[in-house]
């Protein structure tokens, strides 16, 4: 179970986030170990020379998924390694969502499996990414009323 305190703040944190506004990118659903963000492909900022999705548009999708469900354990996680294998490209319009899930975990270590999906299902980009655990606190977190591991 997650601490709703710690959930909280890292809604709050994505709602500021500069570079999550820029993008237009929600987080929709966050548990520990898992996270869903939402972004619309928009192709005036988001394309690239072929007129198609930036592959670092969906990149950021990943990544700000991966941010999130790294959180969740109440500590600073940071990527290590993140490996991206795009599959189609969406329709312009389309609503990207990203969903991340926490394979494994260690003290130091943890893995994620990352999809992105269209509003129709439709298999975007997967991810394997490798987090770092620093056992810091998250700084925009008081961890005074609660305890995480």
């Amino acid at each position: 179970m997650m601490d709703e305190n710690l959930k909280k703040a890292i809604f709050n944190a994505v709602a500021n986030e500069p570079f999550a506004q820029k993008l237009g990118m929600k987080l929709v659903e966050l548990k520990r170990g898992y996270s869903r963000v939402e972004m619309d492909y928009l192709p005036e900022s988001m394309d690239n020379i072929y007129q198609r999705a930036h592959g670092g548009a969906v990149y950021a999708l990943i990544d700000e998924a991966f941010e999130t469900s790294c959180q969740t354990h109440g500590t600073v996680a940071v990527a290590l390694n993140v490996n991206v294998s795009y599959t189609a490209s969406p329709e312009p319009g389309a609503r990207l969502t990203a969903e991340a899930k926490e394979i494994t975990r260690s003290k130091k270590i943890a893995h994620y499996d990352i999809s992105v999906t269209d509003q129709n299902g439709s298999l975007i980009a997967t991810s394997k990414t490798i987090a770092y655990r620093t056992g810091k606190p998250i700084p925009f977190y008081d961890q005074s009323s609660s305890k995480s591991d």
